[in-house]
This record gives C-alpha cells, structure tokens and sequence, in this order.
C-alpha cells in the first residue's frame, strides 16, 4: 500500500492514515483494493477542500459530497467510477463512527447511477481449441505459455491467481490445485489431464529459467526469462501474442479464457452452484453476471422441467 500524499491537510490526512491502517491490518485487505481506497477518498478530499479550507472529515457534509458527485458526473464519469467512491466514502464514515469520530455517516443515502451490466465476450469452444494447439515441443516459451493457457481456461483462473501460483500449490496426485483468490481466500480447483501435461512439460524446462531466482520467487510456478515470477502484464501479452498467431480475428486477454471456461461449464452442467464454487464467487448473482446460457438452451429447460410445458 503506498502511502497518501501529504498534499492534504493533516486533518484530511490522519483520518484517511488511520483508516487504511484499519483496513489492512484488522480487515486483512489487498494492496490493489488499499489503493483503489486511497486514491478514490484522496480525491474528494483533494476537491471538498478547494473549495473551503475548513472542512476536514470529521466535518465534511451530505451536500459538499453531492456537489463532487455532480462534479464527476457532469465530467463524464462512468457510473462504476461513481460507485467505487461512494463505497469508499461510506466504509469510511462507517469506520468514523466505529472509532465515536462522527455521529453520522454523510455518504449513506448518496445516489449511485446504474452501470450497465455488460457481458465480457468469451470464445466458443472451437476458438478454444485453436488457440491452444500451438506446437510447443522446441520452444521453451511456447511450453510455459501453453503450461498458462491450458491452466486458465482448464480451472477457471484470475491473472492474479495464475501469477500467485507456486509449485507447492499442485497436488498431482489428486489432479488439484490450491488457489489464492481475492481477499486472500483460498479454494481448491480440479486441473484437467491436459493441463496436467502441459504443467509437466514446462517444469521439465523451468530450471532453464530458475537458476538465478531471488529467494521470494523460488517457489514461483511460472517465471520468465528474466528470472523472476511471471508479471500479469506478460501474462497479458503471451496471451494476446498467441491469439495473434493463431489467426483470431480479436483482442483475447486472460479473463476471457476464465469466463470461457464458466461458460462452456456451465452449457454442459447446468450446474451454477457448482460453476460459483469453481470460480470463487462470493455471491450466485455474480456468477450470473460471468455465465450466460442462449435462449434456445433456456427454452428448452423450460419445456422439459415445467409442470405446464410439459410435452405428453
């Protein structure tokens, strides 16, 4: 978590110290979500004070935080950006009232505007094979970037959670991996057999990468040739690279291979409980949001399960 800048006030800034203090240490957040915090309540402070020098956030209103929301709106803020601030604001009014520093939680009935619920594009599953059937045998690059793809798109990965990922986290004996997710949750995820090859195939090439590791990424299951754990920004590019020699005609990044493979699970399962588990889904609603069925499928059901569409 990097630290706010000391262009506040030292009664903005405390508060906002204390509070991602808090959130790290007693609420166990991330460094990408810390940030997201500081950087989204560092700019309303930044704004609020301005335009009056007096305010601070033991003190700061219900109408001074409508004025900067209308601010980011009349600039053409998406309404997700709008969103992501008012949740900021309000875990930390929460926490001012927690710690007996305000009575009040001034950012509890802010309106947020609806954000569209668009669905991420996935590949069908001859797109899918395509993609993967690069020959890798005389390519130690080729063999760890299959080793990545067929990892994503066989257990459903983040990026974040492909690149966290140590050798230590495989059980081969029971085909299974051990995956840190989001607010460092963990979950265990089947690996097919040919993800299972491919894994296999890259650690017999690993040691060509791992002579000169430093100690944090000793255990790293993917590395790159500059002898450290693999960066999500590389991951990125291997992936747009192969889709680019394979011949597919669109941008493919690593969340589309994991929402490709929720999709075609849960074409052939029906089973959405167990596509959530799979994919480390807190709630069902946002399984929905990633999964999406065609119409003729849902008919069909429809046909088949209710009492009234039965056919005799």
């Amino acid at each position: 978590m990097t630290q706010p800048e000391p262009l506040l006030a030292p009664q903005w800034l405390q508060p906002l110290q204390d509070f991602l203090a808090y959130l790290q240490f007693e609420r166990g957040y991330s460094s990408k979500t810390l940030d997201s915090y500081q950087r989204q309540l560092q700019q309303l402070a930044l704004s609020v004070a301005a335009t009056d020098a007096t305010s601070h956030w033991l003190n700061v209103t219900e109408d001074q935080l409508k004025q900067h929301i209308t601010g980011l709106r009349r600039c053409g803020a998406k309404p997700r950006t709008i969103a992501l601030k008012v949740a900021a604001l309000r875990s930390l009014f929460r926490y001012l009232q927690g710690q007996a520093k305000r009575s009040d939680n001034p950012a509890q009935y802010l309106s947020v505007p609806k954000a569209a619920r668009s669905l991420p594009k996935n590949l069908n599953v001859d797109q899918l094979n395509h993609l993967l059937s690069f020959d890798s045998s005389d390519d130690i690059l080729a063999c760890r970037d299959k080793a990545m793809l067929e990892l994503f798109y066989s257990s459903g990965l983040r990026l974040e959670e492909l690149v966290n990922a140590d050798l230590r986290d495989i059980d081969w004996q029971q085909q299974l991996l051990r995956v840190t997710g989001k607010g460092s949750k963990q979950r265990i995820v089947p690996v097919g057999k040919i993800a299972l090859t491919a894994l296999q195939d890259w650690l017999k090439q690993r040691p060509a990468f791992a002579a000169k590791l430093p100690e944090e990424d000793a255990n790293a299951l993917f590395i790159s040739k500059q002898h450290k754990r693999i960066s999500a920004r590389h991951v990125r590019e291997r992936v747009q690279l192969w889709a680019k020699q394979q011949g597919l005609n669109q941008h493919v990044h690593p969340h589309m291979l994991r929402h490709s493979f929720a999709s075609h699970m849960l074409e052939s399962s029906q089973d959405l409980r167990a596509v959530q588990e799979l994919l480390g889904h807190a709630n069902l609603s946002t399984t929905q949001v990633y999964t999406h069925l065609d119409f003729a499928h849902l008919a069909k059901v429809y046909d088949n399960a209710h009492p009234r569409a039965k056919k005799k």
